[in-house]
């Protein structure tokens, strides 16, 4: 693995103060990766459509100050400080000052909102470490005006994987491909990639609504669930599917077939869940809730020959997915028929984006 690219090479100008605001999206995996070796390594490759409206802004003002033997900084979420998130944030300052001395130079005050529930089964932790690595690129941009976006795009996305693996694959969109894979072009175990082929008309603006059945905080959190493929019985024959499945998804995208797709991305969903409950130790994150939507999903689909389908993220939510044509009767259904199963009636529509942008 080649990393030295990455490396911060020369700054041609000084920067005292800086303060900058990045809005990045979460994403949902249609081909999950469960499983990973140090660092942030997927033991199988990903592919993600990016959100649009489930987001996190975060904005970050540097100051220059006397280099530091680890990053400082102050972190406040939603208007509060939140001193039990930093230990994550500061492991990941950790990780990226070999690629990114500069976060030694400066007092950072980071300030993060996201548009949904944290914690609650949507990928907070992509949005959240994505739009702070877009904001270190903001820093080295300012350090070093050379810079391509291209390469902007591509060190953040190397970086955000370093703070949460699936968060590589929230720097573009709409589709991203996270981990080596033969059939994926320039695709690598570090940093996302845009899926580098023409994608049918039905997937384009393709809509999902994540239904909110528990918007609590997960009993096991990801990298727990990650950790114990480590020994898991079925964990090899997992990271083969999974490798197989995109090389068929690939194609699915490409040639329009939706029926393929259905089968697949719920099959990829179950498998995740599969894993969880087959580990040692073993558990749940599915709730009575997330089975009764899934069988009116079902029911819905056979009644009125619907491309209407589900995916699962570590979590008990549901992640309904349509195209784009079918939005109007899909949401009626949703609204009559699924809203009840959600916390306080609640759910977001979303739909797949285009990446991280500046504010």
């Amino acid at each position: 693995m080649n990393t030295s690219e990455f490396k911060f090479q020369t700054s041609d100008k000084k920067v005292e103060n800086l303060s900058v605001t990045w809005q990045t999206p979460s994403n949902i995996a249609l081909v999950k990766y469960w499983g990973k070796s140090e660092p942030q390594i997927p033991k199988n490759a990903s592919i993600s459509f990016t959100l649009n409206n489930c987001h996190t802004t975060t904005k970050i003002e540097f100051t220059k100050s006397q280099s530091m033997p680890q990053a400082e900084f102050e972190l406040f979420f939603e208007g509060k400080k939140k001193d039990d998130f930093k230990p994550k944030i500061a492991k990941f300052f950790k990780r990226v000052q070999e690629y990114c001395p500069y976060v030694l130079d400066y007092k950072m005050t980071i300030s993060s909102e996201n548009s949904f529930p944290h914690s609650s089964g949507i990928a907070s932790s992509a949005s959240g470490m994505s739009a702070i690595a877009m904001c270190l690129m903001s820093l080295e941009k300012e350090l070093n005006s050379n810079l391509t976006d291209e390469y902007i795009n591509k060190k953040a996305s190397f970086l955000a994987r370093l703070g949460s693996g699936s968060a590589s694959r929230s720097i573009e969109g709409p589709l991203v491909v996270w981990g080596n894979h033969p059939e994926i072009e320039n695709s690598s175990d570090l940093l996302g990639v845009k899926f580098p082929y023409k994608i049918h008309p039905i997937f384009e603006n393709y809509q999902d609504t994540i239904l909110l059945v528990d918007k609590g905080e997960k009993q096991v959190s990801s990298t727990v669930g990650h950790n114990l493929m480590h020994n898991h019985p079925y964990a090899e024959s997992r990271f083969i599917q999974a490798n197989e499945n995109l090389k068929k998804l690939s194609e699915i995208l490409q040639n329009g077939d939706i029926k393929a797709f259905i089968n697949l991305v719920e099959s990829e969903a179950l498998t995740l869940h599969a894993m969880m409950l087959t580990s040692n130790p073993y558990f749940i994150l599915m709730k009575p809730n997330t089975l009764e939507i899934i069988n009116k999903i079902w029911e819905y689909r056979e009644e009125n020959n619907s491309n209407i389908c589900f995916t699962l993220d570590a979590g008990a939510n549901v992640h309904v997915l349509y195209p784009d044509s079918e939005k109007e009767d899909i949401n009626e259904f949703i609204k009559s028929k699924l809203a009840d199963f959600c916390q306080k009636n609640q759910y977001i529509c979303d739909s797949v984006g285009f990446g991280a942008k500046p504010l």
